[in-house]
């Protein structure tokens, strides 16, 4: 009788109106979660629709197809080095044997942590014309001004080209490595016996196999090409990102930025399903030899030497030297920098940056947790809805989030002016919650995806254990499985956190008057040709972007083991 009683208690833990109390406020949150995400989209849609001053026809006459075209040769130029540099890597570091292929293995991330923007302004101090290596030049053979030689100018639409796809790479070399660790060696065995080549293994089987993965890569790349802002607006591109900036802000029309930023979401879902259309017909099986120690192609003489110059040379141009210059310019500058205006700037940017990791992890649970317990496609489709704030460019997600905040602060001071005549200004746009606010939407992916994997890491038994003892959800969540995913709960709260402390073209838009952060700070001297000024603040926001690096490498080299 006792057996029974227990089976039953785990069958119906809990009575019909504590079931269904339970079920509304998992639902309630879980939903309220997606509409907080679906409120900006839905925002910069509405007012493309309905803008005070309909620009359309005037835009679409002038700029609107500079912005298009300008856009498209920028993600294709960025897509197109960031897939060479990313899949050649990833390849090289896990099926050959070279000098220094440990150490390439997790620094090809390094330029992960430096931002796009950051890396634009350092090569421009380096290579303009005033820069220590056209001064060099001119003083080795002679050359007394601009006339006598040529070099390239760097501030074009192929100099941008080439500080994204620096950065960006590191998302195709993640995925490819990660898919080349993962496939059978037995497939390549069979291969070699076949007559193929190295090459010929890799160009025929591995990369196929891989390209799924390599597709997610491309269209993560994409999508950050679309969100940047601070080095195409440094080197004069007219991308749409810029495009949203220059409409809003200098001709003073929310309603043209709000159309272009739809436009810029039109790209996203193209993006989306073009990436998924990639992957269609794709089906993948573990391979029962994945475990086995992997044997990779041993390289000897020049093409061993040729292979380490290949993996060093983005690791030097996208980390060391951008790191070597700001930390130069930082130690001889240190008594100008280390003062009290930085040390603000960096409060700012941790306590935002913090205060989002806080929130959205506390949201990732809710919408996490509230998938396991009731598994309906309702639910899913909600925690699917709550992902998409990630595609959203960050000039996009501004304006989507000052309508509907805007709105809010105007509707309360109209009613507290009409009924006891005063004025509450400005209670939550131009507030640090407005940035916070873009901060939660735009990452919450990626918590979410963390703690989700971690949680299904966990055996369903436990949930009918706990619930057997008495437990209720809640109490489950926090005492059975926080312990366990504490782990996944970190690794997404320091990777939001380092995301928003780079995070520049939300900050900008949406911070309060005079309330700077790192980024915004680093920007604005950048911008005006003072980058030894913001040099200390640059060097931190890049040493803060190592963290999620050195997460990342260990993940991924701790999948498989190799010779």
């Amino acid at each position: 009788m006792q057996a029974e009683h227990a089976i039953q208690e785990i069958q119906q833990p809990a009575s019909a109106p504590q079931q269904k109390n339970y079920l509304f406020g998992w639902y309630s949150g879980t939903w309220g979660a997606a509409l907080m995400v679906a409120l900006p989209i839905l925002s910069v849609f509405y007012l493309a629709l309905f803008p005070s001053e309909n620009i359309w026809s005037h835009l679409a006459a002038t700029v609107l197809p500079v912005y298009i075209t300008t856009t498209l040769a920028l993600m294709l130029g960025v897509g197109a080095l960031s897939v060479a540099t990313g899949v050649c890597g990833a390849w090289l570091v896990t099926m050959c044997r070279f000098p220094g292929r440990r150490l390439f293995e997790w620094a090809l991330l390094l330029p992960f942590a430096v931002p796009a923007y950051v890396i634009a302004y350092v090569y421009t101090d380096l290579l303009e014309y005033s820069g220590p290596l056209q001064i060099a030049l001119r003083e080795l053979f002679g050359w007394q001004t601009a006339r006598d030689y040529w070099f390239p100018d760097i501030r074009t639409l192929g100099g941008a080209i080439l500080m994204l796809s620096m950065v960006l790479y590191p998302y195709v070399y993640l995925l490819a490595r990660a898919s080349f660790l993962e496939q059978s060696t037995t497939i390549h065995d069979a291969s070699r016996t076949l007559g193929c080549t190295p090459f010929q293994s890799f160009y025929r089987v591995s990369l196929p196999i891989a390209r799924p993965a390599i597709a997610v890569g491309l269209s993560l790349v994409s999508m950050e090409t679309l969100n940047d802002f601070g080095t195409v607006d440094y080197f004069a591109v007219k991308s749409m990102s810029a495009g949203i900036y220059d409409t809003w802000l200098n001709m003073s029309n929310l309603g043209g930025a709000a159309q272009i930023a739809s436009l810029m979401m039109v790209f996203v879902v193209i993006l989306i399903s073009l990436e998924r259309l990639a992957r269609a017909k794709q089906r993948q099986f573990n391979s029962p030899d994945r475990y086995k120690v992997l044997t990779g192609y041993r390289l000897s003489g020049w093409r061993a030497w040729g292979a380490t110059l290949l993996c060093a040379l983005p690791v030097i141009t996208g980390f060391f030297i951008p790191v070597w210059v700001l930390a130069g310019y930082a130690l001889h500058n240190i008594d100008q920098l280390w003062t009290l205006e930085f040390f603000t700037y960096a409060s700012h940017s941790f306590i935002l940056s913090s205060s989002a990791a806080i929130l959205t992890i506390m949201i990732a649970l809710l919408l996490a947790y509230s998938k396991r317990l009731h598994k309906n496609k309702s639910l899913k489709i909600a925690v699917q809805f709550s992902s998409l704030g990630y595609a959203m460019p960050g000039a996009v997600l501004a304006i989507g989030v000052i309508i509907p905040l805007a709105a809010f602060d105007n509707t309360i001071d109209s009613l507290m002016d009409q009924f006891f005549g005063i004025s509450t200004g400005l209670l939550l746009s131009g507030t640090a919650f407005a940035v916070i606010f873009a901060y939660v939407v735009r990452f919450l992916a990626v918590s979410l995806g963390s703690v989700d994997s971690s949680l299904n890491k966990i055996t369903e038994s436990m949930d009918m254990a706990s619930r057997s003892l008495g437990l209720s959800p809640l109490q489950t969540l926090l005492k059975v499985h926080l312990p366990l995913i504490k782990g996944g709960i970190l690794t997404a709260a320091l990777v939001v956190f380092v995301d928003s402390m780079k995070e520049l073209p939300a900050t900008l838009i949406l911070r309060p008057f005079n309330y700077d952060t790192l980024a915004t700070y680093v920007y604005q001297y950048a911008s005006d040709e003072m980058l030894e000024a913001c040099s200390l603040a640059a060097l931190l926001i890049v040493l803060v972007g190592i963290i999620p690096v050195i997460l990342l490498s260990r993940t991924i080299s701790g999948t498989r083991d190799s010779n």
